[in-house]
């Protein structure tokens, strides 16, 4: 699994034209799944996103995580995280896992968040999204279950 995390003050997803989620201070997770993602990979990017500690404390360093201060959550999916631009000008998207699979997993994701937090909405699996972000920070990371990067 891959995701983009960022930090937010706000965020929002729309398809045709009307708000399906939204949230204040969180986190916009955009998550992408590849063909050899198993459910270790999605509890392992599960806890890793909520535990990031990426949130000001008292003193204004980084050392409370989503959990800490009460976040909410918007997931998106995102196939085009496993876009290999390598060669050419065209992206390969062979190694994305798609259809019904990649959305149980994306379901699953989702549900186990749902377990630890008040506040998780989504996007639509599939659908063509209007993403809102107003980044905080910025603060924007790179996460990879297979530690690739």
């Amino acid at each position: 699994m891959r995701v983009i995390v960022q930090r937010v003050r706000y965020s929002k997803v729309e398809v045709d034209g009307k708000v399906i989620g939204e949230i204040d201070r969180g986190f916009n997770v955009l998550l992408g799944i590849s063909k050899e993602d198993t459910d270790e990979d999605i509890t392992y990017m599960r806890d890793k996103i909520l535990n990031l500690r990426v949130f000001e404390d008292e003193n204004g360093k980084l050392n409370k995580s989503l959990i800490d201060v009460g976040g909410e959550l918007l997931v998106v999916s995102q196939f085009t995280l496993y876009g290999d631009c390598r060669k050419g000008r065209r992206p390969s998207f062979i190694e994305a896992l798609g259809g019904e699979d990649a959305e149980k997993m994306y379901e699953e994701f989702v549900r186990q968040c749902r377990e630890v937090l008040p506040k998780v909405e989504t996007g639509k699996f599939g659908a063509d999204m209007m993403v809102t972000i107003e980044n905080d920070g910025p603060v924007t990371l790179m996460i990879d279950s297979k530690k690739t990067f």
